[in-house]
């Protein structure tokens, strides 16, 4: 697998950020959201006022994964960063893609990362191993 990032210092082209949008809403299954909810996310990780970074992993020219992640603007009580969206595709899954892909998108960050996880999302085992840790239980009001 080839990975390719893509950052303010790099950014994909209206294409490229359409296709991973793409990519993204069709392999996030019952965790993903909206194609236009995606593309805002990539956008604003490419946005040098904003920042973040896409990572994408390849084989034979197609995405066969890809992360999300976005800057905070923040440091210390919130972490510097937050992982907005992972997705390996279903033909792909269970061969360390996945992993490949946090490692990618944790070596390449600077300063903490969050991410939010259902407890029933498979990918729970992976963030586990990789050290993160669950520090605090999340509540919304929707409005």
């Amino acid at each position: 697998m080839q990975i390719e990032r893509y950052d303010p210092g790099k950014p994909a082209d209206e294409t490229t950020r359409d296709a991973i949008a793409g990519f993204l809403e069709d392999h996030l299954d019952r965790f993903g959201d909206p194609k236009a909810h995606i593309r805002k996310a990539i956008d604003f990780a490419l946005d040098p006022a904003r920042g973040g970074a896409v990572i994408v992993g390849r084989e034979d020219q197609g995405p066969v994964g890809a992360v999300v992640m976005n800057r905070t603007g923040m440091s210390g009580y919130i972490p510097e960063n937050i992982l907005v969206y992972i997705a390996v595709d279903r033909s792909m899954r269970g061969k360390g893609l996945g992993k490949v892909l946090m490692q990618a998108a944790i070596e390449g960050a600077d300063g903490a990362i969050a991410l939010h996880v259902e407890p029933d999302n498979p990918a729970k085992r992976l963030y586990d191993a990789l050290g993160f840790t669950n520090k605090y239980l999340e509540m919304r009001l929707q409005r």
